[in-house]
């Protein structure tokens, strides 16, 4: 494919997966007026109730939350078991509600019994809001994935315990199931879970085959771009743009591997944020270099279910089989390992037959808890 038709394809993709049409509309500061909402323009259309709800992190973010409470065949609203779902990088909510109603995981839950509950992490068109900051404001975007962990998981898991008064099942794909993994030290967090689905799970990423994101990471291209004065990664800014065609432009450089592009991983490990200034460092962490999350501390009695591809660029092989190979003493009946040979990292969240393959299998799996 041409360098020009692979940007082409990605703008076009990342267009269709991060240009949402939907406001967080109780914010200080919310996006364009005539947005609509994922619950109006996802959810109800699909013929399911949906409510829209919002929840402010500590440090002040307003995040939008969506709420199925039951399937399109009805039921009594309140009663359900709860279920939280947490889309990846440069995703949002409408992850799971790509596809129809028969094959996306937000409905299947739905009609499966299930109070679905929709996670949209900071800085996503839905959860642009801030109790003192306009997304228009560089100070808004002075955060990195370790405040996810900090802030807008526990703050969307308590949000739902509260709301509910029941623990609850979580889903994270991709970006989703790092946050869980970072966060299970938190006995606070880990208090409020009935069990955890990791779908691509990344703990390690030292095997990482995707070359467009080992270039990224390679050339510190995050602290690159914050450093040139672009806070918000706009997918389809001019800036970003050029980004790609100077990426892709380079032999062995694949553009239609959009989920891997962005990730920056440069050890194999994932750390909190690096400053790269020492003196920083020093000050955020009380060390020079920042330190590593430990992704091993998964109590060994909690319900587990851990669903990786052979075709996932991202989520490398090798790399899920050093965090299975710290679940040697997990309980025997608390967890499920699930191997898809042909599964690639999209996969699990617009395949057509993912309802069969992942789906039905982790339904099966919440009902044993």
């Amino acid at each position: 494919m041409e360098v020009a038709s692979s940007v082409s394809c990605i703008i076009i993709l990342l267009v269709l997966f991060c240009g949402s049409a939907a406001g967080n509309r109780k914010a200080l500061y919310s996006v364009e007026a005539q947005d609509e909402g994922i619950c109006k323009s996802m959810v109800e259309t699909n013929g399911y109730e949906c409510e829209e709800h919002t929840v402010t992190t500590k440090d002040g973010y307003i995040l939008s939350m969506q709420r199925i409470p039951v399937g399109r065949s009805g039921g009594t609203p309140g009663t359900r078991p709860p279920v939280l779902l947490q889309h990846g990088l440069l995703m949002d909510a409408i992850t799971w509600l790509l596809m129809p109603p028969e094959q996306s995981l937000a409905f299947v839950l739905s009609d499966n019994g299930y109070d679905v509950w929709l996670a949209s992490s900071r800085g996503t068109k839905y959860s642009r809001g801030h109790t003192s900051l306009s997304h228009y404001d560089p100070a808004y975007w002075d955060w990195s994935w370790d405040e996810l962990v900090a802030y807008d998981l526990p703050a969307t898991i308590q949000y739902v315990y509260n709301q509910t008064g029941q623990k609850l099942h979580y889903v994270g794909h991709s970006q989703g199931t790092l946050m869980a993994l970072a966060a299970f030290p938190e006995d606070e967090v880990l208090s409020m879970f009935r069990s955890v689905a990791l779908l691509c799970p990344i703990a390690y990423l030292g095997q990482l085959t995707s070359p467009l994101a080992k270039d990224a990471a390679e050339n510190f291209i995050a602290e690159s771009v914050y450093w040139l004065g672009l806070h918000e990664f706009d997918p389809r800014g001019e800036a970003v743009i050029k980004l790609l065609k100077d990426a892709c432009s380079k032999p062995g450089v694949d553009c239609t591997d959009l989920l891997t592009s962005f990730t920056v991983i440069r050890q194999g490990t994932v750390t909190m944020y690096d400053y790269v200034d020492v003196v920083e460092n020093m000050n955020r962490y009380g060390q020079p270099t920042p330190p590593a999350y430990n992704m091993t501390g998964i109590p060994n009695d909690l319900p587990l279910f851990v669903s990786y591809g052979g075709k996932d660029a991202l989520a490398d092989e090798d790399d899920v089989n050093l965090l299975l190979g710290s679940l040697n003493d997990h309980d025997g009946d608390k967890l499920v390992v699930q191997y898809r040979n042909d599964y690639a990292h999209a996969d699990y969240v617009m395949a057509e037959n993912a309802k069969q393959d992942v789906y039905d299998p982790l339904i099966a799996f919440f009902r044993l808890h």
